[in-house]
């Protein structure tokens, strides 16, 4: 299950699902300004190379279905993570974030071109944080792409950095940790700070897309 796998290692497959086609329809979305929101250069930040658009409101449906499937599934496993307790609705959660000034939605679009990459980071937008989010491959890898693994790097307390390099095939999804993850160690249990990024794309051309759960500031 999921929910074993994310309390084993802070990440975990979550199968297919999106299919081909649905995949292709999102890739086609992106050059359409009207179902984004904003669209951001990582070279001119510093955030590697590539850029990357947050969709608006309403998003689209299948962008929508997902994030309500998914954050229903791990609310309850929100609450034993984080000090708070996260409703086990998507709507009721976007209030909390709305109460907080947390607006504009986050769900994200990724474009990579040959060479390009995503330095290790957390995605924080506010004092509200879910403690997961989903990555889906809308690209077939091998065939639209080489290279571009999902990366996650673990700290632990007074150890050396893990990390770790995951490859997608097109529609799967994988949960990953947003901030920091419990782990039980000798002397009880403490947070190990997780951060993800992508290796440089080697070949080709590589879509995701980001499900994050808290909105914005």
């Amino acid at each position: 299950m999921i929910e074993e796998e994310l309390r084993a290692n802070g990440w975990a497959r979550a199968g297919q699902v999106l299919t081909a086609a649905e995949c292709h329809d999102l890739q086609l979305m992106y050059d359409d300004e009207s179902h984004f929101r904003s669209r951001i250069s990582m070279e001119r930040y510093r955030f590697g190379r590539g850029e990357y658009q947050y969709f608006r409101d309403p998003l689209p449906a299948v962008v929508q279905r997902l994030r309500e499937a998914f954050y229903s599934q791990l609310a309850p496993l929100a609450c034993e993570w984080m000090p708070a307790e996260y409703p086990s609705q998507l709507n009721e959660f976007l209030q909390q974030c709305s109460a907080a000034g947390q607006l504009m939605p986050t769900p994200l679009m990724l474009r990579y071109e040959t060479g390009d990459y995503n330095c290790l980071h957390q995605d924080l937008y506010g004092p509200v944080v879910f403690p997961f989010q989903v990555i889906v491959a809308l690209s077939a890898v091998g065939v639209d792409y080489r290279g571009g693994e999902l990366l996650l790097v673990e700290q632990r307390p007074r150890a050396q950095s893990m990390g770790r390099a995951i490859v997608l095939e097109q529609g799967e999804a994988v949960v990953i940790t947003t901030r920091h993850r419990p782990v039980r160690g000798v002397r009880g249990v403490y947070r190990a700070s997780v951060r993800h990024g992508v290796s440089p794309v080697l070949e080709g051309r590589r879509f995701t897309l980001g499900v994050i759960f808290h909105n914005a500031e």
